[in-house]
């Protein structure tokens, strides 16, 4: 007997979900390594992305907009102060809370990170045709908002 690989069962390789897991974590691994290659997280592309298409915000309306636990939310900050990324003000509406704000150098740095977010799904999505990866956007965009992304 051959210890080979056998081939996936076909009631398995044909289930949605099974496939979108699958995608899934080859995508969070090559996103995540090609961030990690250049110092960064998604959650960071994800701050500086909300930051430069909303403007300022509290944590925790930053929080609701990136979609990132409030509990998380910090170190991430923490971590964009550091690079000079975001500035943190007291809110002078509500001085118990911050105001985050994009600096100039954090556009400068998202300037770069969607350079790469663009190659990494160039990497992803090269087995499709630019039609294919239109009409999958849409699809996943249905299936998100179907199922309460409040995409």
């Amino acid at each position: 007997m051959t210890d080979a690989p056998r081939p996936t069962p076909g009631r398995l390789s044909t289930l949605p979900s099974r496939l979108l897991a699958q995608a899934t974590v080859h995508s969070e691994r090559l996103v995540g390594e090609g961030l990690a290659a250049v110092g960064a997280r998604k959650w960071h592309y994800a701050v500086l992305a909300a930051l430069q298409e909303y403007g300022p915000a509290s944590q925790a309306e930053l929080s609701r907009r990136a979609r990132i636990y409030r509990s998380d939310m910090v170190a991430v900050l923490n971590e964009l102060a550091d690079g000079g990324y975001v500035e943190r003000a007291p809110d002078r509406a509500d001085r118990r809370r911050n105001v985050i704000t994009i600096t100039a150098q954090g556009r400068r740095r998202l300037d770069t990170l969607d350079g790469l977010i663009a190659t990494l799904q160039g990497e992803l999505l090269a087995p499709l045709s630019a039609a294919e990866r239109d009409e999958l956007v849409r699809l996943l965009t249905v299936l998100a908002a179907h199922h309460g992304d409040g995409m």
